[in-house]
């Protein structure tokens, strides 16, 4: 039966510092590309401890799910596909989940993006369209 665990996901942590947990292989980590339509999402820290890390997520339908945790994000943005991303305070794990919807070829800052925000962790990206 079919969990829809991500791929490789402990590889994938330990290479690029993001947790892969399971999705509909509708969104899944791609090599960030300026010539295609992907979601990106950037980071405070990098995960080779860099200032910045950026990573991008290909989407293959119009609609799908990805589970992941993701620490430090100050940006989303779209291309093709309007998404939502639910979020969590970086530092108060009993803190309610909040789920942000980006619009189409948009940009959105959350967490330590906005001004007076804290840290913050991607949970789930959703495509809505």
């Amino acid at each position: 039966m079919e969990d829809f665990s991500y791929p490789n996901a402990d590889q994938i942590q330990r290479e690029k510092g993001i947790k892969l947990i399971r999705g509909d292989g509708h969104i899944t980590l791609a090599a960030c590309d300026s010539a295609s339509s992907q979601i990106r999402v950037q980071t405070v820290q990098g995960s080779d401890g860099s200032s910045q890390g950026t990573y991008c997520f290909k989407v293959t339908a119009k609609s799908g799910y990805l589970d992941l945790e993701l620490p430090r994000i100050f940006a989303l943005e779209t291309a093709d596909h309007p998404i939502s991303a639910d979020l969590k305070p970086q530092d108060d794990p009993s803190a309610p989940t909040k789920t942000v919807a980006v619009a189409k070829n948009s940009f959105q800052s959350v967490g330590e993006g906005v001004a007076g925000g804290t840290p913050a962790v991607l949970l789930k990206l959703r495509v809505t369209g």
